[in-house]
């Protein structure tokens, strides 16, 4: 009997001393999960949705740039499910290159624009979306944080568009060599606001 009374406050001792006879040392808590980094669900949702949709408006304009920055939208989508800011990088320089190759084969102006607003905002909300995860894990509350930030994009990428398209359509008569040039100048802007 005094061998179990013993026992008994034995173990109530290494109990109160954070010694609970397994080595995780936790001081008598429950173990934390741990968390995880990846980047949250929605974000690459709304940066999938957005590759599509300029992978859509390139494929109508000229199908081999299409088929192109179709590569680099599944590039950009292994990118946000490794958490690879490398990958996004090279993706979106694959995305831009079918861009070039579809205003090269002589696509339309309106589509690749479309397009091109499109792309930028896919590899900015896939970017933000590994800084969410680095910031705070992919299960926490960032639905709002997500959506503001592809509206955001969305705003200015349209609003860009606008001026870059009447520029375009007001200097195209009899001056494409200018045209040209301030729809180049208009892409660096566009890309610059979304940073």
């Amino acid at each position: 009997m005094s061998g179990v009374l013993r026992s008994t406050v034995g173990g109530a001792g290494d109990a109160a001393e954070g010694n609970d006879g397994d080595d995780g040392g936790t001081d008598g808590r429950i173990p934390e999960r741990e968390r995880d980094d990846r980047p949250p669900f929605l974000a690459v949702l709304v940066s999938l949705a957005a590759g599509v949709l300029s992978f859509l408006a390139v494929l109508l304009a000229a199908p081999l740039g299409g088929a192109l920055l179709g590569v680099g939208i599944l590039a950009l989508v292994a990118g946000s499910m490794l958490g690879s800011r490398r990958v996004l990088s090279w993706a979106a320089g694959i995305g831009v290159c079918g861009l070039a190759v579809a205003g090269y084969a002589g696509g339309a102006p309106e589509p690749l624009l479309v397009s091109g607003v499109a792309l930028v905002a896919a590899w900015d909300v896939a970017d933000h979306g590994l800084s969410l995860g680095d910031q705070v894990g992919r299960e926490a509350g960032v639905r709002r944080a997500v959506l503001v930030h592809a509206g955001t994009n969305l705003l200015v990428g349209t609003g860009s568009v606008a001026v870059v398209y009447g520029t375009y359509a007001a200097a195209a008569g009899g001056r494409p060599v200018a045209a040209l040039a301030l729809l180049l100048f208009g892409a660096v802007v566009l890309v610059s606001l979304f940073r």
